[in-house]
């Protein structure tokens, strides 16, 4: 009989959507993708160059299971340089692609029971990553006209004996959004520890808002990595930064179900660390057009948008008064218009009658699939 845990795990919608439009693309359908949040560069040269050299020269094997001590430096080095805080690279383990860093960080901290507060919306996964450990989901609604930014005084309403940790994500899948340097400090401020998800950092479109949570706290466990920012998410690279109590107990489990990220794999993340930044800043350019582009042409359909998303590469739009329904709009959406959208339901309650939109796309893509969005809803009215 099939496990209690996988029957009761949702799935992720949004690949439920990319699966549809595979198969409508496979009956001679053109699609718009704008549902997948993945960046449509191509991997920056200097770090492919990197990972082919390192397969030549030999490093296809284990490494060590926290990672490889340069990347591990270099890691500490990046989060010096960009936001003056000091990380021993003891404290990095590098895993294959941030979910790995998720599930090793709540199988360390969470016995049964034991409470994790999560935003609503959020990333559609990371109920499942916290029920898998028999750990408990906490929701705190965050709200359109907030910028969906937690309320700390919600947070503190919803602490109990159990709270282990925050769960924060600034910039946010789905809304693009990000926290506030004073709410980033309360949250700090509070008993729990913080596990900030800062996977989009470097996709940040208003210079000097990006912030680290270790700028606040040290009591934080850190998950990022390497595919957003630098486009290598077939490259499957990321870590966790995880106060030293916590890195032995990490370490095995990363020991008895991963053992190690890739060696040349590891090998590029170097390469990217150190020589990709000029890479970073023209895909950020092109981001950011699309991005005012896409606000845009959504405000003149109707679409709400209350706080402009200066984060990421998403638009989490208010269709509440198209209908209340998100899934079945989505999917009716990809048939009738042939554009794939994220239905809001997939981030939870709170994102029931929003649909987000990518913008990980060409600017000429983007155009297309906003034309046709456009027909739809017109014919639907």
């Amino acid at each position: 009989m099939v496990s209690k845990r996988t029957r009761e795990m949702t799935s992720f919608i949004v690949m439920d959507v990319l699966e549809r439009a595979c198969d409508l693309e496979c009956e001679g359908k053109h699609i718009i993708h704008l549902e997948v949040g993945e960046p449509d560069f191509d991997t920056p040269p200097c770090v492919t160059e990197a990972a082919c050299k390192a397969m030549r020269d030999g490093f296809t094997h284990y490494t060590h299971s926290l990672g490889m001590l340069a990347l591990r430096e270099e890691i500490s080095a990046y989060y010096h340089r960009t936001y003056g805080v000091t990380v021993d690279p003891d404290q990095v383990i590098v895993t294959s692609g941030s979910s790995p860093a998720i599930f090793m960080t709540f199988a360390a901290l969470l016995d049964p029971g034991d409470e994790v507060i999560i935003s609503d919306p959020h990333y559609a996964c990371y109920p499942n990553f916290i029920n898998f450990v028999d750990g408990k989901t906490v929701t705190v609604p965050v709200l359109e006209e907030d910028g969906f930014q937690y309320r700390p005084e919600a947070i503190e309403a919803m602490l109990s004996d159990r709270s282990m940790a925050i769960f924060i994500n600034s910039p946010s899948n789905p809304t693009g959004n990000l926290l506030s340097p004073e709410r980033m400090q309360a949250i700090a401020d509070m008993r729990p520890y913080v596990v900030s998800d800062e996977i989009y950092h470097g996709l940040v479109y208003d210079e000097g808002a990006e912030h680290s949570i270790l700028e606040y706290t040290d009591k934080a466990f850190v998950l990022n990595g390497f595919s957003k920012q630098f486009a290598m998410t077939g490259m499957r690279l990321g870590y966790v930064i995880a106060p030293k109590e916590f890195i032995r107990p990490m370490q095995k489990v990363q020991q008895n179900f991963f053992i190690s990220a890739n060696a040349m794999v590891q090998k590029a993340g170097i390469a990217a660390l150190k020589h990709a930044q000029a890479d970073v800043v023209a895909m950020r350019t092109r981001y950011d057009k699309r991005r005012r582009y896409m606000i845009d042409r959504l405000r003149r359909m109707g679409l709400g948008i209350t706080v402009e998303p200066t984060g990421a590469f998403y638009v989490f739009a208010n269709a509440n008064h198209i209908s209340g329904d998100s899934y079945k709009l989505a999917f009716d959406i990809l048939e009738e218009a042939c554009v794939g959208v994220t239905p809001g339901i997939d981030f939870g309650p709170g994102g029931e009658g929003y649909l987000r939109f990518s913008y990980a796309n060409s600017l000429a893509n983007i155009e297309e699939g906003m034309n046709r969005l456009e027909r739809y809803l017109g014919e639907r009215a």
